[in-house]
């Protein structure tokens, strides 16, 4: 049995096909633990694979993907608003934890209050890291729930039918995909790391 790269896309997609990639959404948004696992290139790579992009022996249906995953990034996040509404104040409240640090609290609340609940929801299901801790802070700061559900809905569903179909369109298209498909995860990883990047060139300014 080939072992399984938890941290690599073609892998796990491999090893537990559909089935596997909604689980992994839902890990990866809503489990704190998920947060070292790979969303966005597991979802274009997906993708690509529901188009015939990486062979016969890795094509998977397009239509429970729409479905899945979108179902499987909302239900994630809600579990992790949930998390930190019933467990963030004790999670948070160690000043020396190396995961569960107050000062993710502080610089999330900044977040929220510069950008709104609504679109800070929003814009994190696009930031690797950042869609993970922000739902259970979101819990801790109090987030109104029905503000939460509003945009974690919409984010979700634009999020995962958004790259998903992002990658049946390369799949479709571009010919031998299989030859480019580390360069082009490179290229929507990077994309959406850009917001981190911009965010700490404005905090050293």
């Amino acid at each position: 049995m080939v072992a399984v790269n938890w941290l690599d896309a073609h892998s796990l997609i491999a090893a537990f096909g559909v089935a596997g990639v909604i689980s992994i959404i839902f890990a990866e948004t809503g489990l704190l633990i998920g947060v070292f696992l790979p969303g966005d290139s597991l979802l274009v790579t997906a993708g690509i694979a529901a188009a015939g992009g990486l062979g016969e022996s890795l094509d998977l249906p397009l239509l429970p993907l729409l479905v899945g995953c979108p179902i499987a990034a909302i239900a994630g996040a809600q579990l992790g608003y949930w998390i930190g509404v019933r467990t963030g104040p004790y999670l948070f409240r160690k000043p020396d934890a190396r995961v569960f640090r107050r000062e993710y609290v502080e610089r999330a609340g900044h977040v929220l209050q510069r950008y709104g609940p609504g679109r800070a929801v929003f814009i994190a299901r696009f930031i690797p890291v950042i869609r993970t801790f922000l739902n259970p802070v979101a819990g801790v700061l109090a987030m109104p729930p029905r503000t939460f559900v509003v945009w974690n809905v919409i984010g979700g569903i634009v999020w995962t039918v958004g790259i998903l179909l992002l990658g049946y369109g390369l799949g479709s298209t571009v010919s031998h995909i299989d030859r480019y498909l580390l360069p082009a995860i490179a290229v929507i990883v990077l994309l959406s790391v850009i917001p981190i990047l911009r965010e700490v060139r404005r905090r050293r300014a």
